[in-house]
């Protein structure tokens, strides 16, 4: 269930807002802004500036798109489900914590307000693992990444519970990566208009930055993936465009899951 938030009101965030600004949210992610509202340290004024019209996507590419995105991932979660138990055992049989991974992060942006949602996955980290160090981006050799997170990470396996996510209307199966409310408003300072990626657009399970790219390491790899988000914004335009794309997307998912290519 969603709920609008009105932000001058319900929750207390580091943010310059206007009273017309909200968030949509479910009762979870709000109990989860409440107890941590520092996570939603978000530059939506910015957002409220952009001169983009909000329905620059047509009408009827978002409903064909929403249906695609419901049928492929009730068909990848009945093929898939099987697969969840010895997941979720190999999980447990190397460290202790919870099987599934629950993580805020940044729905859809619009002029008017930004969704927020928790983000599903398997867990491929240590318990805990950023009780020192903090939030930062996953690197190359992580120490952090256990033994069954890796394999999860390089075949994918570990977003397997977005498929819950897309059937909710959280994300897309196609779209930018969902990025984290506290890395927000950096990154939108280091890099102009980062927070375009996501306007008029759900964030999806896999898209074009990331069969090219994979997770972020640092701040240049987001750069270089925020051209391919917008790139895929441009075929939005027409149902053919963006049936070409998105399928195109898929089948290069599946040859990275096959060789093993995630990180």
């Amino acid at each position: 269930m969603n709920m609008n938030v009105d932000m001058s009101m319900n929750v207390d965030m580091n943010v310059d807002l206007n009273v017309n600004t909200g968030m949509t949210m479910n009762t979870d992610t709000l109990k989860a802004i409440k107890s941590k509202p520092h996570l939603a340290d978000l530059s939506l004024n910015q957002l409220k500036q952009r001169a983009i019209p909000a329905d620059f996507i047509p009408s009827n590419v978002l409903r064909n798109k929403r249906i695609f995105d419901v049928v492929l991932a009730s068909i990848g979660l009945l093929l898939t489900v099987p697969l969840f138990p010895l997941i979720a055992l190999a999980i447990k049989l190397e460290s202790k914590g919870p099987v599934l991974f629950k993580q805020l992060r940044i729905g859809q942006s619009l002029p008017s307000r930004v969704e927020i949602f928790m983000m599903l996955k398997f867990r491929t980290m240590s318990i805990n693992a950023e009780t020192e160090s903090g939030p930062r981006l996953a690197t190359k050799n992580d120490a952090r990444i256990t033994l069954v997170g890796k394999f999860l990470r390089k075949t994918r396996l570990d977003e397997l519970p977005q498929f819950l996510n897309v059937i909710r209307g959280d994300m897309s199966m196609i779209g930018p990566r969902p990025e984290r409310p506290s890395f927000c408003r950096r990154l939108e300072r280091e890099i102009p208009y980062f927070t375009d990626r996501t306007y008029g657009i759900k964030p999806g399970i896999t898209g074009l930055s990331q069969v090219h790219q994979g997770y972020d390491e640092c701040l240049e790899d987001v750069k270089n993936k925020l051209g391919y988000d917008l790139s895929y914004s441009l075929s939005l335009t027409s149902v053919s465009s963006w049936l070409k794309a998105d399928i195109g997307i898929v089948f290069a998912t599946i040859k990275v899951m096959i060789l093993g290519r995630g990180q």
